[in-house]
């Protein structure tokens, strides 16, 4: 195979040319939209489908059966997204299946304290159990103001993983 190319090359093959031309990778095949890649969303449905490739063809490969939980987008393919989850297994979801309402799992080992405040020297609200599910409604540089089954209050971004480190909204 080697000697083959270097003939092709030697001689100026035209398919040689034309395979140079072509580029390795292309960075807007697997885009459908503006939005940024990757990003974060959430399920939409109590029951997801995620299939090994982007289309209702494909095998599933397993099943979501928590609605809200987050996940991230990392390609998109018309109407189906390639997602990662927090184990960073990935699979394809159809969009219709996804919500734009941001939520995050609690990373942290133990108890997690939320805040009143963005600032560890605020009250203290409540006391968060690891991989607990928290709706996300703002973020600021280092904190994110959660709400986690009716207690709400501001929690250190290092501890949610649905969240950029640097990501800002409200």
């Amino acid at each position: 195979m080697r000697a083959l190319l270097i003939l092709l090359i030697a001689i100026g093959s035209p398919f040689y040319t034309l395979a140079q031309e072509v580029p390795a990778k292309n960075k807007d095949a697997f885009r459908s939209t503006n939005y940024p890649l990757p990003r974060f969303v959430s399920l939409g449905a109590d029951k997801v489908y995620v299939r090994t490739g982007p289309g209702s063809h494909y095998p599933v490969k397993w099943t979501f059966k928590k609605k809200a939980l987050p996940v991230e987008i990392i390609l998109e393919f018309e109407h189906w997204r390639k997602i990662r989850d927090i184990d960073g297994d990935t699979g394809w979801i159809h969009l219709s299946l996804l919500s734009g309402k941001r939520t995050a799992i609690i990373t942290s080992e133990s108890n997690t304290p939320i805040y009143k405040s963005p600032n560890k020297n605020s009250a203290k609200k409540a006391l968060i159990q690891p991989k607990s599910l928290a709706y996300v409604s703002e973020c600021e540089t280092a904190w994110c103001d959660i709400n986690v089954n009716g207690y709400k209050g501001w929690i250190e971004k290092k501890h949610l993983w649905g969240v950029y480190e640097n990501e800002k909204f409200d």
